[in-house]
């Protein structure tokens, strides 16, 4: 069964479509992380580079440790299968920080 975690963040920078920075906290973590997403697009392939900044390496330590990861990468390949089935529907996808 996989867990619910409440949590928030604050869209500090917003460059659509190129680039967003958000800081995001997690419940039953301590303090924040600053993240920059970063969209380039070349051959026709767009391709996401997310950078997470952690307050210190213990917190780095945790987040690793609670497999979070594998969720994220989980959501990146559904993602990755949503965005190529509505291509193939003729569907333009995209998306849009609201």
């Amino acid at each position: 069964m996989a867990a619910n975690w409440g949590c928030a963040g604050v869209y500090r920078e917003r460059s659509p479509p190129e680039r967003s920075i958000h800081t995001e906290s997690f419940d039953d973590f301590p303090g924040e992380s600053l993240v920059t997403a970063v969209l380039t697009e070349g051959e026709g392939e767009t391709t996401l580079v997310a950078t997470l900044l952690y307050l210190s390496k213990e917190v780095r330590d945790a987040v690793i440790k609670s497999g979070m990861e594998h969720g994220a990468a989980e959501s990146y390949d559904k993602l990755a299968e949503m965005l190529a089935t509505a291509e193939d529907s003729g569907i333009s996808a995209g998306v849009q920080v609201g």
